[in-house]
């Protein structure tokens, strides 16, 4: 508990109406690919064991909860990150977040392979974006860009429900979308079924098994 002395200010407040990017919201599991500058660590062992060393970078592979190795894999991404080692530096140093998803995880979408699908829209699509996206990579379908409105996140759902997933198209059975409230830089996501429930408690009846 904080001293009664302490001074705690009141956060600022971000307001509604600003800019939002709504973004299909995939079915698959979080997973994160961290590049750092080779010589960060003699041994490489910043967080762990590196999935791959690539010219004068480390890269590591991540879920949504602990790193992951090809010995400690996660539906197989970090064995996909070595693999695509070449290509992934092209991401460039930092800390890049998506979701790992296709055949055997979650909802399947009924591809037979596996992707892995950048949030970080603003980077990779909009106008000024770094355009050196790595071939092995997609990007989180961007459904809608501009002020907030509930108008706008219904549209959204509506046309996933309508004309199926974006990122798969094809696939009838989407899940949601995330919105991102730039000003306030945070994400809040919205769902087509069961919206009311957290995802540990709804069944899927569409969920893939390897």
């Amino acid at each position: 508990m904080e001293h009664e002395s302490t001074f705690v200010p009141f956060p600022k407040i971000a307001r509604l109406r600003r800019d939002i990017l709504i973004t299909e919201k995939i079915d698959g599991i979080n997973a994160q690919i961290v590049i750092v500058p080779r010589g960060t660590y003699a041994d490489g062992n910043l967080f762990g064991k590196p999935v791959a060393d690539c010219g004068d970078f480390w890269i590591y592979a991540g879920s949504r909860n602990r790193w992951v190795t090809q010995e400690d894999d996660n539906f197989g991404f970090a064995g996909w990150v070595q693999d695509n080692k070449e290509e992934l530096v092209k991401l460039g140093q930092g800390r890049h977040f998506g979701e790992w998803w296709g055949r055997g995880i979650q909802r399947g979408y009924g591809i037979q392979h596996r992707r892995f699908s950048l949030f970080n829209v603003s980077r990779w699509m909009l106008p000024n974006a770094i355009k050196s996206l790595p071939e092995c990579c997609y990007i989180a379908p961007l459904l809608y860009s501009g002020t907030f409105s509930t108008e706008a996140t219904d549209s959204a759902l509506r046309c996933l429900e309508v004309a199926g997933s974006r990122a798969a198209p094809g696939f009838m059975n989407p899940e949601g979308i995330v919105v991102w409230h730039t000003a306030a830089n945070v994400g809040f996501k919205q769902t087509l079924k069961d919206d009311g429930m957290p995802k540990s408690l709804v069944s899927n009846e569409n969920t893939s098994s390897l």
